[in-house]
């Protein structure tokens, strides 16, 4: 996608995004946006242009690390649960509840018993949220082998990307097919009409961002919000108080000057 054009579009969704998260507010709607797919196919920078411009105080990211003990003691969906939105509030969630389906699976992170149970719950689990009134919106985003494998070599010599690239990620070149099955298998168990799946095709980022936003407003049942007018103030007229001297504070190193310089 041209990046002049990509970024016109970008920025008439974004306004579109404001506008839609203060219809949640208003609304007391409570939004979950799942983000899945393959390592490196793009669901990160979909995630921060949907962020980039919301109020934060209504929309977090999600993105859970390794469970501690205490939490593979318990359910495997509690700790998923606790994060759930209230009123007037949206989740973006940087990978799920399917882990165990994708990576615990190929990797034998998990048991198959538990595998299999995940498969069985997850429907029930995602019923039960929907029907409690969330809005519920699930994604996979897919990448051929060949940019994935770009990709990750571009991460290689990049000091602010590198942290991206983990023993994991890498191993999902050499299974490959390990993780289609596990895609497949995951679908076929969770695809369902409550909570149905969206592919997006994402060897271009710029147009997997595109599509993504876009196919996210119309999800949501929103209606277009003006935001209210505020009247800026004519500032008063200075009296006799006097300033403190500068030379008493500490201020941060010119540093921008240095480098301007």
């Amino acid at each position: 996608m041209p990046k002049g054009a990509y970024e016109k579009e970008l920025q008439r969704l974004q306004i579109e995004l404001v506008s839609m998260q203060q219809w949640v507010i208003e609304s007391g709607a409570r939004v979950v946006v799942i983000f899945e797919g393959r390592d490196a196919a793009g669901k990160g920078g979909a995630i921060k242009r949907i962020m980039q411009y919301l109020n934060p105080r209504a929309a977090r990211v999600v993105a859970l690390p390794t469970p501690s003990e205490r939490e593979k003691g318990q359910w495997y969906f509690q700790r998923y649960i606790e994060r759930m939105p209230t009123h007037g509030e949206i989740v973006l969630m940087d990978r799920s509840w399917y882990n165990r389906a994708g990576v615990e699976k190929v990797m034998g992170y998990c048991t198959p018993e538990q595998y299999r149970r995940f498969l069985d719950q997850v429907p029930t689990v995602e019923r039960m949220l929907v029907d409690d009134g969330i809005i519920l919106v699930k994604y996979w985003f897919s990448v051929s082998d060949a940019v994935q494998e770009q990709r990750f070599r571009s991460r290689l010599n990049d000091p602010m990307r590198r942290w991206k690239l983990s023993e994991t990620d890498v191993l999902s070149i050499s299974k490959w097919e390990d993780y289609s099955r596990a895609k497949d298998a995951m679908f076929e168990a969770t695809d369902n009409a409550h909570a149905p799946w969206w592919t997006i095709e994402s060897d271009d980022k710029r147009a997997s961002r595109i599509n993504t936003i876009s196919h996210l407003l119309s999800q949501i049942p929103y209606e277009p919000r003006e935001p209210e007018e505020v009247s800026i103030p004519d500032r008063p007229e200075a009296d006799d108080y006097d300033r403190p001297d500068k030379a008493l504070y500490r201020y941060v190193p010119d540093r921008a000057a240095t480098v301007a310089g």
